[in-house]
């Protein structure tokens, strides 16, 4: 199974589960919608932001050069879509024949704005889960090289006391 497509299936059942949850608890508590929206989405955004710093933390050990790291964008992008649409597509039936309160529009609105929205909320934390992961190796590698220098210089220093 190719990376991108398990990333966007997980990414998926993440946001029916969001969705299914928040139909819950539009039906059972209807003043706490926004509350639970604003979950729903963040649930989702902070599984995308993880698992891309998890990409990005593995891809930079991997390539120490940053000119050779693995190109993650269309990974993530494509994982997206494939998130939305598999989940657009599935939140619009389970709410057409099963859960009135999940929220979907209109099958056209739900596979047009919907994965296109979908899309973004995986692809743009994921994104910046990567070069947040990217930037914590790059700086523990740089303080390690410098730690290297340091020890060298006070070894060369130590060489020239006792010479």
């Amino acid at each position: 199974m190719s990376s991108w497509l398990l990333r966007g299936a997980v990414m998926s059942i993440v946001h029916i589960a969001a969705r299914i949850i928040l139909g819950v608890v539009v039906i059972t508590a209807p003043l706490s919608s926004p509350l639970g929206r604003w979950l729903a989405i963040i649930a989702v955004i902070l599984v995308a932001v993880i698992w891309g710093g998890f990409d990005g933390i593995r891809d930079a050990r991997a390539h120490p050069d940053p000119d050779d790291y693995e190109d993650l964008t269309m990974r993530w992008l494509k994982a997206g879509l494939v998130a939305a649409v598999v989940s657009c597509l599935v939140c619009w039936i389970l709410g057409t024949l099963w859960l009135n309160g999940i929220g979907q529009a209109s099958f056209w609105i739900e596979m047009t704005a919907g994965v296109s929205f979908i899309t973004l909320i995986v692809y743009l934390p994921a994104f910046f889960g990567v070069s947040l992961g990217r930037f914590f190796v790059r700086r523990d590698q740089r303080k390690a090289e410098l730690a290297a220098e340091e020890a060298a210089e006070a070894q060369t220093e130590q060489l020239q006391a006792t010479a």
